[in-house]
């Protein structure tokens, strides 16, 4: 038996409030996890400005995106002299170490031969840094596909084989700044040479600097890259991606591909650095069980963590809970939840992948306890909040209006946060972000209960 799904835009002709943002803003994000990287979205000026002003609105960093600015006349004839002009004004304003191209549904639906412009364009002109181009419209998906289809086609067109090296690729999927920090502490704890693709924990979250970088510091570079192909294994994660972008460098080079879900939660946690051990081990040669790599410092993070479940379990265990957010994200929300207690109603995402509810089936939790939502909408999602009564909704600001609406608490996850000082430093992974997670569903819990009582509470 399978879980319920609803995909709404198969009966609705157009979206309300959509739960979801373009796919070339996942391809901007991406990019800018790449050192000296300046995205170009080929297309119009308001897609360049839309997605400008939404990633600045979450991470509170400034942001430059170029575009080549399609007008009238582009949009009939083909946008091939706004592009050539657009990357020659960008190698003269900017001097970047790499251009990242990225189509918008406007480049593709005339039929544009992006990637036979750029060959002719880099033929001309030899000089250029290199450009990495990815077709992103959104018809296609939504930030989530742009982010990981960038991820490939950089390691697609940069990585290289040859002999085999020491380190591991990490492809994190679309997380925080916070997170990819968190993530390099944990590999790099297991004394395992790291290349994480993307990097853009010092690009989206740097410090204050007296004169304005227009491409910050940081990221990946195309050297480091052009190593994926031959390190001992990479790890992905991501529980709904089939393949991924790890897929390519296994094809290509034989480069072992280990898959798990994003570690929220003790048991996903747990598999991650079950995953990390066994490399350590292999890295190392030699057998030894799993408590003679993890560091002990995890292992101390771990038993806080389990200390905190005992200590709050009577204040969430029970509780409804809906999960909105990318594929990946509310998949492993979705799992911590019912490890807590959390009784999940809802699990919906603005993304279409076909793979959630497998994906949700395959951590253990119970096949038709509860909907899942692909290719939502949050006037669909909110039509099922109200039926279903959930206690709590995890999500992005995007829920706000819905939940205030009804009278609900909402904890905010993943993207966007847009009425929040510190989205990008928001940490969800490994046993510390979930402990930073479940200490905020606990809190959210007792507040409102404390808010709408008559009498309220206090500690006598």
């Amino acid at each position: 038996m399978s879980l319920p799904i609803a995909t709404p835009s198969s009966k609705r002709p157009a979206a309300t409030n959509s739960c979801r943002v373009c796919a070339p803003l996942g391809s901007v994000l991406a990019f800018r996890g790449l050192r000296g990287c300046m995205p170009l979205i080929h297309g119009s000026q308001g897609c360049a400005t839309y997605i400008r002003r939404y990633l600045i609105s979450h991470f509170r960093e400034p942001m430059d995106v170029a575009s080549t600015s399609f007008d009238e006349s582009a949009t009939i004839f083909g946008g091939q002299s706004n592009l050539a002009a657009a990357i020659k004004n960008l190698v003269t304003q900017y001097r970047p170490e790499v251009i990242g191209v990225c189509t918008t549904c406007l480049a593709e639906t005339i039929g544009e031969d992006t990637e036979g412009i750029l060959r002719e364009i880099t033929t001309e002109d030899p000089s250029l840094p290199p450009i990495i181009h990815v077709a992103t419209p959104s018809f296609k998906g939504c930030q989530y596909r742009g982010f990981h289809e960038t991820v490939a086609a950089v390691l697609n067109t940069v990585a290289k084989g040859g002999k085999p090296m020491s380190h591991v690729n990490l492809l994190p999927g679309p997380v925080s700044p916070a997170d990819l920090r968190h993530l390099r502490e944990i590999v790099e704890a297991f004394n395992l040479p790291l290349l994480m693709l993307p990097d853009y924990s010092e690009t989206l979250d740097g410090p204050s600097l007296a004169t304005y970088a227009p491409i910050p510091e940081g990221g990946v570079s195309l050297a480091e890259v052009a190593d994926a192909g031959r390190a001992t294994a990479t790890l992905q994660l991501g529980a709904t991606l089939e393949p991924g972008p790890g897929a390519g460098l296994q094809r290509d080079f034989g480069v072992p591909l280990v898959k798990a879900g994003l570690p929220i939660g003790v048991r996903a946690t747990d598999a991650v650095l079950d995953s990390l051990a066994a490399l350590a081990r292999g890295s190392a040669s030699r057998s030894s069980d799993l408590d003679s790599v993890v560091p002990s410092w995890l292992s101390a993070e771990r038993g806080r963590l389990v200390d905190a479940y005992v200590d709050g379990h009577k204040y969430v265990s029970g509780k409804r809970v809906a999960v909105v957010g990318d594929p990946d994200l509310a998949v492993a929300v979705a799992g911590f939840c019912a490890e807590i207690g959390l009784i999940p109603v809802l699990v919906a995402s603005g993304a279409l992948t076909h793979r959630m509810a497998s994906s949700l089936e395959a951590l253990g939790l119970a096949p038709g306890a509860f909907e899942v939502m692909e290719d939502a909408d949050y006037d669909s999602i909110q039509r099922r909040v109200v039926e279903l009564k959930p206690d709590l909704v995890l999500g992005p600001s995007k829920a706000y209006p819905m939940t205030r609406a009804l009278g609900i608490p909402l904890v905010r996850i993943g993207f966007p946060v847009h009425d929040r000082i510190g989205a990008g430093r928001i940490l969800h992974l490994g046993y510390r972000g979930t402990q930073r997670l479940f200490d905020e569903v606990a809190n959210a819990l007792l507040t409102h209960q404390q808010d709408s009582s008559e009498m309220g509470y206090a500690y006598q």
